[in-house]
């Protein structure tokens, strides 16, 4: 904690507490660092009478030491049961949850939580015992977004010393003695056997941490280069080649290192898609990966876009979907795939702007006769995505233009046209 004081001095803080040994603690290392934070307490109403005591031993407290104070009753037991989660995952959604919503209602900086070594012993056990990867072994880190833990590097025996020398008060959760929850059963059977084998046993964990750490930052590291050489950015998202993929040594790891961070964790529906054939595609909460020939799409999901606009006979400009200008012109001239110079009299008005159906068909300038639009994407190696966001300007059911790419030629404009009308896309 001595290194925090200055580096937290003006800042607003909130302090998880629990009335426990541990947040006591952290709360008079505050106090005499001339650091004021607030409290937040979560009642989770899982001890009867004993937890009604709790919070109302934290509000006298809060009171006593002049600070802010809040408190907020939850039912554990209600969310558990929805969430399908066990009472301890339940209790630490609703805490952190909690304490995001009050970070931003009073604008705190930080969060103070009074986790030490032997917690983050506790979870690296728990994830070895799980199964983890090596940043499951990285147990608890120091800070994660406004989640600070400033007494992590001290051991459950030097906080409690530390309150017994300086006749701290607190209050004792009696359920942590049951060792039938697996992380107490691990802190009074388990690892008390293990420290009493090696007395240096907290700085030896700590060193493990540390070396820990720092291959997973070299791990970090080659997946950010192989993120910033392979995932090439298009207008949505990502495309990514399944060939460099599949000529990883590690593949499983690669997989999860990658593509976790947009929600897909399923390792076999990854290796599955890289097979599948073209179009197939996986759905997180947030993203989608889409198997476009020999590579993958990853994209956000967003909300689908109107499925038509109307562009009426007068407008100069419109903005939505996208940026159309519209003039009418004396003279002929010679457009780029971004212009279209049209006979506006051949025209249906209101025109439209929407996205391709199956049925639809054009008679693309420069070929003779009509095209299937699928036919006309696939020549032209259209991704799905790309398909997907590809506009066409229509007059009644006809396409006028797959916009920004090829005109039909059955409205395009020539010298002898007497309404010449000149479109324009700024994309």
């Amino acid at each position: 904690m001595s290194d925090y004081p200055l580096v937290l001095k003006g800042q607003r803080l909130l302090l998880s507490f629990s009335g426990g040994v541990d947040s006591c603690v952290l709360l008079d290392l505050c106090l005499k660092s001339g650091l004021m934070p607030a409290l937040a307490h979560c009642n989770f109403q899982l001890r009867g009478q004993a937890s009604k005591e709790d919070a109302d031993w934290i509000k006298n407290l809060a009171l006593k030491k002049s600070l802010e104070c809040h408190i907020q009753s939850f039912d554990t037991q209600a969310h558990a049961l929805k969430k399908k989660v066990s009472i301890q995952m339940a209790a630490r959604q609703l805490r952190y949850r909690w304490f995001d919503t009050l970070s931003n209602q009073y604008d705190y900086d930080l969060i103070l939580v009074a986790h030490h070594t032997d917690d983050a012993l506790e979870t690296f056990m728990i994830n070895v015992m799980r199964g983890t990867g090596l940043k499951g072994l990285l147990g608890i880190p120091m800070q994660r977004g406004k989640i600070l833990r400033p007494m992590l590097f001290f051991s459950r025996e030097e906080i409690m010393q530390y309150a017994l020398e300086n006749k701290i008060q607190w209050r004792e959760d009696l359920s942590n003695a049951k060792t039938e929850y697996l992380r107490n059963a691990l802190r009074h059977e388990v690892i008390p056997q293990w420290k009493k084998k090696n007395p240096n046993f907290d700085q030896q964990f700590q060193e493990t941490l540390k070396h820990l750490g720092e291959a997973q930052n070299v791990l970090e590291d080659v997946i950010s280069d192989f993120k910033m050489n392979n995932f090439i950015p298009q207008k949505q998202g990502f495309k990514i080649s399944i060939d460099v993929l599949k000529g990883l040594s590690s593949l499983n790891y690669y997989l999860h290192a990658l593509f976790a961070p947009y929600g897909f964790v399923n390792l076999a529906d990854l290796k599955q898609l890289m097979h599948s054939q073209s179009g197939k595609q996986l759905f997180s909460n947030t993203h989608r990966l889409i198997k476009d020939r020999e590579c993958f799409l990853l994209t956000p999901i967003e909300v689908s876009p109107s499925e038509s606009y109307s562009i009426a006979s007068g407008l100069t400009t419109i903005d939505t979907p996208l940026r159309l200008f519209f003039t009418k012109e004396k003279t002929f001239k010679k457009v780029d795939s971004k212009s279209l110079m049209l006979d506006k009299s051949k025209l249906k008005f209101p025109l439209i702007l929407r996205k391709w159906k199956q049925s639809d068909y054009f008679y693309p300038n420069g070929l003779k006769g009509s095209k299937k639009l699928s036919k006309y994407f696939k020549d032209e190696k259209y991704s799905l995505l790309e398909k997907e966001a590809q506009w066409l300007l229509c007059s009644g059911d006809d396409i006028v233009w797959v916009v920004g790419e090829r005109a039909d030629q059955r409205f395009l404009a020539n010298a002898n046209t007497k309404d010449k009308w000149l479109i324009r896309y700024d994309d």
